[in-house]
């Protein structure tokens, strides 16, 4: 059984997959079978370094599938292996845990680029304005909704943002992302006013806790309670699409570039290590105006 750094990083690649990219329980099952067998062979490799995942280079990984395909799996395995690894990887990169991927000098079956799911503003606004405020949660989760869409945070920097990190009347917040690299983020009026809200109505019973949104049981929330907060209010708001919190990061970042922001500011909110990772929103751009052009074309057959 891997140890509890891995574990870790494993439960939330498990519940990114599941609740995020959506993926049956097989599939999920499979990704970490792939898994198990690498921290395996790790383990086997030295037992007394183990890399943790953060550090695990492009030579374990060659090594390891340099294994796989001498104990003759079949290619149809050695493939799936190949995308095991390169998901958790990417993961890792999206979360901001790794700067360098290590699976980019590996080959693997051609495949689409991933374009995320984005929603237009209009859809934005729709799943804010469907939270019914009467019940207990209600600010609180317009809260979460307008912070994701405002910052363009990961949910896990959302969970852990605190009342001491809030600069509201500069309009700013402090979040802390993977390895604890802190980067200052401006902040919207409708998010402010909704955390101002949140602070003067149901949060005010938990005076001593410093984490700004919490359970019903004065609890940091989980990264599956928002989540399914997400979900939810997409449905009652009747968009239709396969949304998560990521989701509302990426229309934040979209919406910033289609506007005109320079992509290094996008880069710099998002906390990318990378300009590269920030690029693909360049792409969800042009793929936009590249369906207009052709649907406006006179020659589009």
């Amino acid at each position: 059984m891997p140890d509890s750094g891995w574990n870790s990083i494993l439960s939330d690649f498990r519940s990114y997959l599941r609740l995020e990219r959506s993926l049956s329980e097989n599939t999920i099952n499979s990704y970490l079978s792939d898994l198990n067998k690498f921290y395996k062979f790790l383990r086997r490799r030295d037992a007394e370094n183990i890399p943790s995942p953060e550090n695990v280079l492009s030579d374990h990984l060659l090594s390891f599938l340099d294994c796989q395909q001498e104990s003759g799996i079949a290619k149809r395995s050695q493939s799936r292996i190949i995308s095991s690894l390169k998901s958790f990887f990417k993961f890792l990169e999206l979360e901001g845990s790794i700067r360098e991927n290590p699976c980019d000098l590996i080959d693997s079956p051609k495949i689409n680029q991933y374009l995320p799911v984005v929603l237009s503003i209009e859809e934005v606004d729709k799943i804010i304005s469907s939270v019914d405020l009467s019940l207990p949660e209600g600010q609180r989760n317009k809260a979460i909704l307008e912070t994701l869409y405002s910052c363009g945070l990961r949910v896990s920097e959302l969970v852990n943002l605190r009342i001491s990190d809030l600069f509201l009347k500069d309009s700013f917040v402090r979040v802390t992302g993977k390895g604890n690299k802190q980067r200052l983020v401006p902040i919207g009026e409708p998010a402010i006013d909704a955390i101002n809200l949140y602070l003067g109505q149901t949060r005010r019973q938990f005076v001593k806790e410093d984490i700004l949104f919490l359970n019903r049981r004065g609890k940091k929330m989980t990264r599956e309670m928002v989540f399914l907060i997400v979900r939810k209010q997409a449905e009652t708001a009747g968009v239709d699409k396969d949304i998560s919190p990521h989701t509302f990061r990426h229309s934040f970042a979209t919406h910033l570039v289609e506007n005109g922001a320079d992509l290094r500011v996008v880069q710099e909110m998002l906390g990318h290590e990378s300009i590269l990772t920030t690029e693909i929103y360049t792409h969800i751009d042009s793929s936009k105006w590249e369906r207009e052009i052709l649907e406006h074309h006179p020659r589009r057959g």
